[in-house]
């Protein structure tokens, strides 16, 4: 039975042996399950809807649709798997990062290199992702959000406040509110020049930080721009958030 903490991954090769050896090789390493597996381009993505993994592994050369066309149709999903390709055609290097991949891998898969590229793509959540396809595209100034009205983009410049709620997050931002299953830390560490940490529940968006004020009971907050209101700075981030209007307040 899988840890629930460990992190899904979908091989994909159309050579039978070759998944099998990658398979042992991810099944040896603790914190890493194996979701699926998949011999073409059109198997991939039919298991990502199916199983949503984590990270795919993903051959290149495959019948059919290959890994290559394949990783363009990831790519525009709104949660993609972080993708690590694995091939044995080392000239697919350049075109394989057009594409938001976080590694290379040449066959054989050595063991010391999947770990690290494990590592690499434990550090890529789904909203960096995004963010890389969304760059390749040239709308990185946007997030998408999927809700109940279907796909929303919102201005990533245009945030107030990104606000923690039990399961979900609501941003905050000038045309209103929009609710999210992303977490704080995803956007956070996507967006750390647009959103800055002032409490465990809430970011803020630093285009919109006008002061920090001190109550007379010790309660810092953060004051907004054109009367947005105020939000509650805790103790614990509060010298961080000194520390950046130090250095970010004009002159």
């Amino acid at each position: 039975m899988a840890d629930a903490n460990s992190r899904s991954i979908l091989i994909a090769d159309d050579e039978p042996l070759a998944r099998e050896r990658i398979r042992r090789l991810v099944e040896a390493m603790p914190g890493y399950d194996v979701c699926g597996e998949a011999g073409d381009g059109e198997g991939v993505l039919a298991k990502i809807a199916q199983q949503a993994p984590d990270i795919l592994l993903l051959d290149i050369r495959m019948p059919g649709m290959d890994g290559m066309e394949a990783a363009e149709r990831i790519a525009t999903l709104e949660a993609p798997p972080a993708i690590i390709f694995c091939t044995a055609y080392d000239h697919y290097a350049i075109q394989a990062f057009d594409v938001p991949a976080v590694a290379y891998l040449l066959k054989p898969v050595r063991r010391e290199a999947l770990a690290e590229a494990l590592k690499r793509a434990g550090r890529v959540n789904r909203v960096q992702l995004q963010a890389l396809a969304a760059k390749e595209s040239g709308t990185d100034e946007q997030i998408a959000v999927r809700t109940h009205r279907g796909t929303e983009l919102v201005d990533i410049r245009a945030i107030l406040y990104c606000e923690a709620d039990q399961k979900y997050v609501t941003i905050h931002h000038v045309r209103g509110e929009t609710v999210t299953d992303y977490t704080l830390k995803e956007l956070e560490s996507t967006y750390p020049q647009h959103l800055l940490r002032i409490h465990r529940h809430t970011l803020v968006g630093v285009r919109f930080i006008q002061a920090l004020l001190r109550r007379g009971d010790g309660q810092n907050f953060i004051d907004l721009t054109d009367n947005h209101g105020q939000l509650p700075v805790s103790r614990r981030h509060t010298a961080s958030v000194r520390q950046w209007l130090n250095e970010h307040r004009p002159g």
